[in-house]
C-alpha cells in the first residue's frame, strides 16, 4: 500500500494562524513599543533643549550669583558642572577657602565621572594649604596620585607631596616622591621638577653624615712646648 507524502507546511497560512491565536498579545506589545520610542524620544528632545538653555544661561554669567542661578536650574547639566568649577574659583579668590572647597566637594559628588574631577581635588587640597591644614592637604594630593594616576595632574600631586614632607623635614619620604615621579613619569615637567627637588635633598643627608664623621680636635694631644736651659755663669 503507498504512504503518503507529507504536505509541506505554509508559511503564509501558519503565519495567520499565529496572528489570529496572538494578536491580543503582539498587538500590546506593539503598543508598550511605541510609547517606549515616544517616551525616549520626548526625553531626548527634553534633554537637548535643557541643555541649550543651561548653555547660554552659562555663557552670560559672570559673577558668583549667576553661576549659583545656573546650578540651581540646570544642576544636571555639563554647564552647571562648569559652573561649579568657576563658581569655586571666584571663592578661592576671594581667600574664601572652605565655602569653595564646599563647591568642589560637590562638584565631585554630583558628576563623578567628569575628566576635570582631579583638578577640582587638587583646587581642594589647595585651598586646605591656604588654609594651613597641611596634613590635609597630602591626603588630598595622595588621593589624586593614587586614584586618578592616569591624569596629568598625578606627577603634579606627586611633587607637591614631596615639597611638605621636604618642610615637615621627612626627607627620605620626600626623596623616595621624587624618584618614584622620576620612574613612573619621566617625560614629564613634574619629573625636572623633581630631579632638582632630589638635588637639593642629597646634599642635606651626605653633610650630616660628614658632620659626624669629623674626629674632635679635644681628642688630639697636645705637646708641651721643650723649656730651654741657662748655662750658670762664671762665680765671682
Amino acid at each position: 500500500m503507498p504512504i503518503a507524502k507529507a504536505q509541506p507546511a505554509d508559511p503564509a497560512l501558519e503565519a495567520q494562524v499565529f496572528w489570529l491565536k496572538y494578536r491580543k498579545e503582539l498587538l500590546a506589545l506593539l503598543a508598550i513599543a511605541l510609547v517606549a520610542i515616544s517616551v525616549l524620544t520626548g526625553y531626548r528632545v527634553y534633554r537637548e533643549r535643557r541643555e541649550t538653555a543651561a548653555s547660554a544661561m552659562f555663557g552670560l554669567a559672570g559673577t558668583a550669583n549667576e553661576y549659583l542661578q545656573v546650578i540651581n536650574r540646570y544642576g544636571d547639566t555639563p554647564a552647571a558642572a562648569a559652573a561649579y568649577l568657576l563658581l569655586a574659583n571666584i571663592q578661592r579668590d576671594e581667600r574664601k577657602f572652605s565655602e569653595a572647597n564646599a563647591t568642589l566637594q560637590t562638584f565631585v559628588d554630583k558628576f563623578p565621572q567628569h575628566e576635570l574631577v582631579s583638578t577640582a581635588r587638587m583646587a581642594m587640597a589647595a585651598n586646605l594649604e591656604s588654609l594651613g591644614k597641611q596634613e590635609e592637604a597630602l591626603a588630598m594630593y595622595q588621593l589624586v596620585a593614587s586614584t586618578d594616576a592616569g591624569s596629568f595632574n598625578a606627577p603634579h600631586a606627586l611633587l607637591t607631596q614631596a615639597r611638605i614632607l621636604q618642610a615637615k623635614n621627612q626627607i627620605e619620604d620626600a626623596r623616595r616622591i621624587c624618584e618614584t615621579i622620576m620612574t613612573k613619569y619621566r617625560d614629564s615637567y613634574a619629573a625636572i621638577e623633581a630631579a632638582r627637588l632630589l638635588r637639593m635633598l642629597k646634599p642635606s643627608e651626605s653633610q650630616n653624615s660628614s658632620i659626624g664623621a669629623t674626629p674632635s680636635l679635644s681628642a688630639t694631644p697636645v705637646m708641651p712646648a721643650p723649656t730651654a736651659s741657662i748655662p750658670p755663669g762664671p762665680r765671682p
